[in-house]
């Protein structure tokens, strides 16, 4: 079998017109926000949707149906499957696909990176969010396999971003260059700022006199681009800003 798992429901439509032969898994968290270290993955899984409940008032048993499961399908591939994960590049869906590694490790299966190729270097943080289905056809063509190395790296990454270890987590990427891992020097650097450079950067902008969400979310892509954030994390961040 061959899977796709893409980076949220926003991508599927677009995806489906390509016509690339697989099934298509939706990666519908956003693990750079809340609780995410817990010893099991049954206990991350309701973790989570306590999380989602509290948050955002969603159901735990729609969130274990919609988000829970889907992505649990990764842990049941088989050896000859072909995974392919399109993730971007900044830290909101690295931290996912670090995620998915780790679920994919014992699998034995082969796995693909399928990048937002052809970004300059000021938009390289959009991520696929203008692509249609001919630029992802063409990034599918030019994916590239994970090697083992890689997928333990990505779990490591993965195991220690959640227990926000940051020496832990800059030591286990330091020292060379990872193919599939683009950008990561800088994106392990803006985890390790995570707690305090998105909220300065907010405040920053308001200190300019700017109070429109519209206009504080683009201000923020432009200065904080690296941390992929959304609505929903971005709106955070204005709460705190005012607390």
């Amino acid at each position: 079998m061959i899977y796709h798992v893409l980076p949220g429901d926003s991508l599927v439509d677009e995806f489906k017109k390509t016509h690339i032969e697989g099934e298509v898994i939706v990666c519908r968290e956003a693990l750079v926000d809340g609780p995410i270290d817990a010893d099991t993955l049954d206990e991350f899984w309701d973790q989570r949707a306590r999380f989602i409940l509290a948050e955002h008032g969603d159901d735990e048993i729609e969130y274990h149906e919609k988000v829970a499961d889907s992505l649990n399908r990764l842990t049941e591939i088989a050896a000859d499957d072909e995974v392919n994960l399109w993730f971007e590049y900044e830290l909101f869906c690295s931290v996912n696909m670090w995620f998915c590694l780790s679920l994919l490790r014992e699998t034995g299966a082969a796995v693909y990176r399928v990048e937002p190729i052809g970004l300059d270097e000021g938009h390289r943080w959009d991520g696929f969010a203008k692509f249609t289905a001919e630029d992802l056809q063409a990034a599918f063509e030019l994916r590239t396999q994970f090697t083992k190395e890689e997928i333990a790296l990505g779990t490591t990454l993965w195991n220690t971003y959640r227990r926000k270890n940051y020496t832990e987590l800059r030591a286990a990427a330091a020292g060379r260059e990872w193919p599939c891992f683009p950008y990561l020097a800088e994106v392990i650097a803006a985890a390790a700022d995570e707690d305090i450079a998105p909220l300065e950067a907010v405040r920053e902008i308001q200190a300019g006199g700017e109070c429109d969400f519209g206009g504080i979310f683009e201000a923020f892509k432009q200065r904080a681009g690296v941390y992929g954030y959304g609505d929903v994390q971005v709106r955070r961040l204005i709460e705190r800003s005012s607390a």
